[in-house]
């Protein structure tokens, strides 16, 4: 396996492109994996974080891992499932996989959960691929090249997506707020935003909304792990978003302290919004 090495090569833009396609139908897949899952009979264990784990978590998992060391056998991953195999820092690039975020809501039913790709380039996101089995939808960009979403049950072209420039002083913020994640902070940020709108949205599904110009802006001022964020972060600045933490400062992945936490970020639709 390939997740052992933490030095790779620095992957450039070109040869991200040159994968965006594979990486695409390995997300597919992967998502096709969790619906075959049969719910109302899946076994369900705990992390040691007291988050969940299922069979649909662990299937995708192995799709994903597979099909990277066919495609990229040089360059690391690190998964959420497979965390104890990581050596960080990462240096170069890596991959960074939450291969079934929303486990909560997958299980409770509901269709808000996402299968996240991330290529990581010197501590950076590059590439991003957010896939919503459930919904047919996924989000995919390239950092500097742009940002799409395909409907993966019909036969269209990829569309295009931009995220969209906040209306001015006195316009409500339309937030993307956690249904399964809910802080004192982020709830702060947002009452200072009188009038703000919320939408309450499951997994990194979050992300594609703002990426795609239906939200201005998705705070989550309270710790959440690596994986949940990068293929997010990729998505929404390739689609001509921000992603930073309360101060305005840039994130960065893979380096390993503190277990691959995210202390807090805000994804900003427009970044000339940045406070």
């Amino acid at each position: 396996m390939n997740e052992a090495r933490s030095h790779a090569p620095a992957i450039d833009r070109a040869a991200a492109a040159a994968l965006m396609g594979p990486l695409t139908d390995l997300v597919i897949q992967a998502g096709a994996a969790i619906l075959a899952v049969n719910r109302g009979a899946m076994r369900i264990e705990g992390k040691l974080d007291g988050s969940p784990v299922t069979e649909a978590d662990l299937a995708a998992d192995r799709i994903i891992a597979e099909g990277l060391a066919r495609l990229a056998p040089d360059i690391p991953a690190l998964s959420e499932e497979r965390v104890d195999l990581a050596r960080p820092p990462y240096h170069g690039s890596f991959f960074l996989i939450d291969p079934l975020d929303g486990t909560k809501e997958f299980v409770a039913g509901r269709d808000e959960f996402t299968v996240n790709l991330a290529l990581v380039t010197n501590g950076t996101p590059l590439l991003g691929i957010v896939g919503a089995p459930a919904l047919g939808l996924i989000w995919r960009g390239l950092v500097g090249q742009g940002a799409e979403r395909l409907n993966t049950r019909a036969s269209s072209a990829a569309k295009p997506i931009h995220t969209r420039a906040y209306p001015g002083r006195g316009a409500p913020w339309v937030v993307a707020v956690s249904r399964s994640h809910l802080d004192s902070r982020s709830e702060a940020f947002i009452a200072e935003r009188p009038g703000a709108v919320r939408e309450i949205l499951g997994s990194a599904v979050k992300f594609g909304r703002v990426a795609e110009g239906a939200v201005d802006i998705y705070p989550r001022l309270a710790p959440t792990s690596e994986w949940d964020v990068a293929a997010g972060h990729a998505v929404v600045t390739a689609a001509g978003g921000k992603i930073t933490d309360a101060q305005g400062a840039s994130l960065q992945f893979g380096r390993g302290g503190n277990g691959f936490i995210v202390p807090e970020f805000i994804a900003w639709g427009d970044p000339s919004a940045v406070a």
